[in-house]
């Protein structure tokens, strides 16, 4: 799969711990998406595996991005390069803004 050529390219130079460790992350679902390609006995098996890899912590929050996230396996079933690219840049869109969302949501603080 191209993304996950393009992915181990960026992690190469990327500087951001944080972006790092996400990039790392991400590429390890890919390669076990690709595995799941070749093991899962249909395409709903498939999909049903590859929703729950981890995508948000403990998969708390995977439900939030099933749209993105079902495009994304569908692309990878088609194996179409381009459009498993569209459907990833979408799906990690996504994801940011949930997890930039959960990180800006001022906690409160304890009385005293």
């Amino acid at each position: 799969m191209r993304l996950v050529a393009e992915l181990e390219r960026a992690l190469e130079t990327e500087e951001s711990p944080f972006r790092a460790q996400l990039l790392k992350e991400d590429i390890a679902r890919l390669r076990k998406l690709e595995a799941l390609t070749r093991s899962a006995p249909d395409a709903e098996a498939f999909k049903k595996a590859g929703m729950r890899l981890g995508w948000t912590q403990g998969d708390a929050r995977t439900a939030e991005l099933r749209e993105p996230l079902e495009a994304l396996l569908e692309a990878i079933l088609s194996g179409e390069e381009a459009r498993i690219t569209t459907a990833w840049n979408e799906l990690h869109r996504a994801r940011m803004e949930r997890l930039l969302g959960c990180l800006s949501t001022p906690v409160p603080k304890p009385a005293g």
